[in-house]
């Protein structure tokens, strides 16, 4: 399968050399070189990609903040000479950080990593997407895929169970339902909330975003959160376009 590429940098000479890079890999096609990040936001609205080579120090908007303004990421490997923005695009959970120079080698690792997370991703997701649980709805014990759930949200004795096509309520306990889910990769983010974390389209250290939702993180979740979902490279998140705002229900700065 050919990976879509796209080249983001104000730099002509770190551009060429990432270009000539791309050419010699197969399996990588690059379809548009952008030179400041409010172009790249304008064509990515109209050209998915596959992979984004980001710079993140440029004019007018940095590279992250392109990532912040995106509802849908691509794979991410971030470009730059600026060692001290590695921590910030965990965040985003990014594939690779590439200090420039960039050898011709340490390119070859970044691509190797990326295939490797891509194999892993679709072979745990053809594994677990018929896993399912059965949950007590309206008095009958209803079989709900567990791919089709996007987060749960608690409501006293009541757990509100958000899916891609439906919301239904259960008599039941977040605890509960997070030891139950624990191996089917959802994420305890607030006392209130369990995600899916392949739903998780990027996550501040305040709350993250799923789709169109913004949920908060609660603060004594915070680090297991970030653990989580910026170590766990092996795992990216799937973007899903859910529109409920869970903000209408619960102020993100209450935990």
């Amino acid at each position: 399968m050919v990976m879509k590429c796209m080249i983001v940098d104000d730099e002509p000479p770190a551009t060429k050399i990432i270009e000539s890079y791309i050419a010699e890999v197969s399996g990588l096609e690059l379809v548009a070189i952008c030179h400041n990040a409010v172009e790249a936001f304008q064509l990515l609205q109209r050209t998915p990609v596959d992979l984004l080579f980001l710079d993140i120090k440029m004019p007018r908007m940095s590279g992250l903040e392109l990532l912040s303004g995106l509802t849908a990421l691509p794979k991410i490997i971030i470009t730059t000479a600026y060692r001290e923005y590695a921590f910030d695009g965990y965040e985003f959970d990014v594939v690779d950080y590439l200090l420039k120079p960039i050898p011709f080698t340490r390119f070859l690792k970044a691509i190797a990593k990326m295939n490797r997370w891509t194999l892993a991703t679709q072979q745990d997701y053809e594994v677990n997407k018929e896993a399912f649980l059965y949950l007590r709805v309206d008095r009958r014990m209803r079989k709900v895929l567990t791919d089709d759930i996007l987060y749960l949200e608690s409501r006293k004795d009541y757990v509100k169970v958000i899916c891609r096509q439906e919301t239904f309520v259960i008599k039941h306990t977040l605890g509960a339902l997070e030891n139950m889910l624990s191996e089917h990769h959802f994420l305890r983010v607030h006392r209130s909330f369990i995600v899916a974390t392949r739903k998780i389209t990027s996550f501040s250290a305040q709350r993250l975003l799923l789709g169109q939702t913004y949920l908060p993180i609660g603060r004594l979740y915070k680090g297991a959160v970030i653990r989580a979902l910026g170590a766990a490279e092996d795992k990216p998140p799937r973007p899903s376009g859910h529109s409920h705002d869970a903000s209408a229900d619960r102020r993100p700065g209450r935990k």
